[in-house]
């Protein structure tokens, strides 16, 4: 039998070792978070027009990230994709073959934020480095809409609660999901149209539903996407425009302390929902819509009164992003430099309410230019009268780009989930 004094020794070094392990995995969660920032740093900088100046600075952001965490298998996929766009194959194919072995998402999901899913719009001018545009459709394609998909997302509650609640967010994607698939407004399938709400609407059920989106949806379809959250920049280096979506998951502190590797390690970055709809969506009629702002701050500081994110709707530079292609349209809650407020009276955030009013009142027919403009001054002029500023944005592939969300399609729905 082992001794009493022999056993404490032994439970003592078996502790010692479980703290040591501990400690070892919280540094590499720390690392690897702050590696996936540098990832999304280096997407920001990268576009199908972009020139190679811009390629060599996320290559070196993605090196960075990679020294960080060297098993981040995205970090090695776009290391590879850039290695390969400038000209450095041996370089590309070791950098794919690491993302390979380390199971990376972006492989899997074959994402390429260099390629556009539609051919830029009739006019605009190409960058003479941009790489050939992949699945081009003519002008000339553009037809009757065949079948329209949407995927609404609301969150008004967050895992980690020191995330602040929102009070109308799940109220809002509801109210608007509906309105979808009301025949007498949106006359969407009501199959077509899926609902994220508070826990279902993690990172990973997110990701799913866009991945849903790219694979069904064809060029003469109709894509909306309409997303009720809180918004964060990139703490204080945000003049990139960086920006991420809150998800449920999202965490935002570890032990009473805001950290921000963790909160940018789960947090869904708007540049990936940019480039999806950029380089993934081959519908030529696609509108999001982003009420992802609310007043107070996104996070509430602990009670030691440490630092806390405040909310930030995207930036200019994020809202051109993700029109990028043919037949995009991108309306924004706010400005920038605004919040996008919620109503007690009206039970909704002033921008949704008077979006379902817009749309409800046209019957679905007013073409999102139109919506637009009505919304733009219904929120201005009464959230003036309280005192405060919100002004919605828009932003549009070319200015031919506008569409009905009403319009009929003229295919059955579609049975698969």
């Amino acid at each position: 039998m082992i001794s009493s004094c022999r056993l404490r020794i032994l439970l003592i070094a078996l502790l010692a070792f479980l703290i040591c392990a501990n400690r070892a995995a919280c540094a590499q969660d720390l690392s690897c978070g702050a590696g996936k920032d540098l990832v999304v740093q280096a997407l920001e900088r990268i576009s199908p027009g972009a020139g190679n100046a811009a390629f060599e600075d996320a290559l070196q952001l993605l090196k960075h990230a990679i020294a960080e965490c060297s098993e981040l298998g995205d970090a090695w996929y776009y290391r590879g994709l850039l290695e390969r766009r400038l000209g450095r194959e041996p370089l590309a194919k070791y950098a794919l073959e690491k993302a390979r072995f380390l199971n990376s998402e972006a492989l899997q999901e074959q994402l390429n934020p260099l390629v556009l899913a539609t051919p830029p719009a009739r006019g605009l001018s190409a960058d003479s480095e941009a790489p050939a545009v992949a699945r081009v459709v003519p002008d000339t394609a553009k037809g009757p809409v065949q079948q329209k998909w949407a995927l609404v997302i609301g969150i008004s509650q967050f895992a980690d609660q020191k995330i602040r609640q929102l009070r109308y967010t799940t109220a809002d994607a509801t109210a608007f999901a509906d309105e979808l698939k009301d025949p007498n407004i949106g006359k969407f399938a009501p199959a077509n149209v899926h609902l994220l709400t508070d826990q279902n609407a993690t990172t990973k059920n997110i990701k799913e539903e866009l991945n849903w989106i790219a694979r069904h949806a064809r060029p003469n379809d109709m894509v909306v996407i309409y997303v009720a959250t809180h918004g964060t920049p990139r703490s204080a280096d945000s003049a990139g425009g960086a920006n991420y979506l809150v998800t449920y998951d999202t965490e935002a502190y570890k032990a009473g302390e805001l950290n921000e590797d963790a909160l940018y390690a789960t947090a869904y970055p708007m540049v990936e929902l940019a480039d999806t709809v950029a380089t993934r969506m081959k519908a030529l009629r696609t509108a999001i819509l982003l009420d992802t702002c609310y007043s107070g701050g996104s996070i509430r500081p602990a009670a030691t009164g440490t630092a806390h994110l405040a909310d930030q709707p995207p930036s200019g530079d994020m809202l051109s992003r993700m029109t990028q292609g043919t037949g995009r349209i991108v309306i924004a809650a706010s400005q920038a430099n605004e919040e996008s407020l919620e109503s007690d009276p009206l039970r909704h955030g002033y921008f949704t309410f008077f979006l379902l009013e817009a749309l409800k009142s046209a019957k679905g027919n007013a073409t999102l230019s139109q919506i637009y403009t009505s919304v733009a001054k219904h929120v201005a002029d009464q959230v003036g009268a309280s005192g405060a500023h919100q002004h919605p944005m828009i932003s549009r592939s070319s200015s031919d780009a506008d569409f009905a969300l009403g319009v009929s399609s003229s295919q059955p729905t579609e049975t698969e989930p």
